[in-house]
């Protein structure tokens, strides 16, 4: 019986698929070793950085991996970068969350969130002494955070229209700020009569002394709703899925390192969540026509 022997010209080919296969089998490896990181923009891009090194630096040690943090220009470029595979975990907002979930048909897991977004709060403020309830807005000027923000746009406006305040018709102007500091900014600076903008941003800039509060006050406080979160994409390797939700659990104030993460994201410690805890923001931003 004849062996077949294989032509140099076939061998030539046969090593050369051989060796670009094992190149990008290492270009494979290599992209597994980076972990791509961004939040959603609602404070200055300097603050996001500022807050996010020493977390990133935490999550290194724990999954052994390279964490890069890539700031994004808007709301959407967050829920872009996770669902066109350019991010691997993002801090989302619960309305970007729930963009991100309905948009991917449930291909993003939200897995951890801090203990203060069981029940997140809004707050709205002015400098003006005719301004005390919701209803006091009527007529005059506002200013939401980002249009896809749900403590400085979404959950403001569900509660407006509960206080049958129409933002739409029944100011005399409204605006977008983009960032809940900007808000704050705009209401002291007087660019608008009065503002809304996540409670814990608020109370981070009264701490630091960057408002004062004798000027710039608050009159209405929302009850509380489910909010942020750390989302990661469904098809993430679940070993080390695992690994970035035991990391984050982990974090608590007993450790130096533990203290300077739990502060600087202004968390007492981080709990695991799941997609049915923002159902209710779903329906909100249904109903106020925000999500088709």
């Amino acid at each position: 019986m004849l062996k077949r022997v294989a032509s140099p010209c076939k061998k030539m080919v046969l090593t050369l698929v051989l060796a670009v296969g094992a190149a990008a089998s290492g270009s494979l490896a290599y992209a597994q070793q980076v972990l791509r990181v961004s939040a959603i923009p609602d404070e200055a891009p300097t603050e996001l950085q500022r807050k996010f090194k020493p977390l990133g630096e935490y999550l290194e040690q724990k999954t052994g991996l390279k964490v890069e943090f890539t700031p994004v220009t808007d709301y959407a470029a967050s829920v872009e970068g996770l669902l066109n595979n350019k991010l691997d975990m993002v801090w989302f907002g619960g309305f970007t969350f729930v963009q991100a979930n309905v948009r991917s048909k449930g291909q993003v897991i939200p897995i951890v969130q801090r203990e203060e977004d069981e029940k997140f709060k809004s707050v709205f403020i002015t400098t003006h002494k005719d301004i005390n309830k919701l209803e006091d807005l009527k007529g005059k000027t506002f200013s939401f955070g980002s249009e896809s923000s749900t403590s400085g746009h979404l959950m403001p406006r569900s509660f407006l229209l509960g206080a049958k305040v129409n933002p739409d018709t029944d100011m005399k102007r409204i605006a977008f700020s983009g960032a809940h500091d900007a808000t704050v900014a705009a209401v002291s600076g007087g660019k608008v009569d009065a503002g809304a903008l996540n409670i814990s941003v608020w109370e981070k800039l009264v701490s630091q002394g960057k408002v004062d509060p004798k000027e710039v006050r608050v009159f209405y406080t929302t009850p509380g709703y489910y909010d942020y979160n750390w989302t990661v994409r469904a098809d993430m390797n679940p070993a080390l899925r695992k690994k970035l939700t035991d990391a984050f659990l982990a974090l608590n104030k007993d450790t130096a390192q533990g203290k300077e993460i739990l502060e600087l994201q202004r968390a007492t410690r981080f709990i695991p969540t799941k997609p049915e805890n923002y159902k209710a923001i779903e329906d909100a931003a249904k109903n106020a026509g925000l999500l088709k």
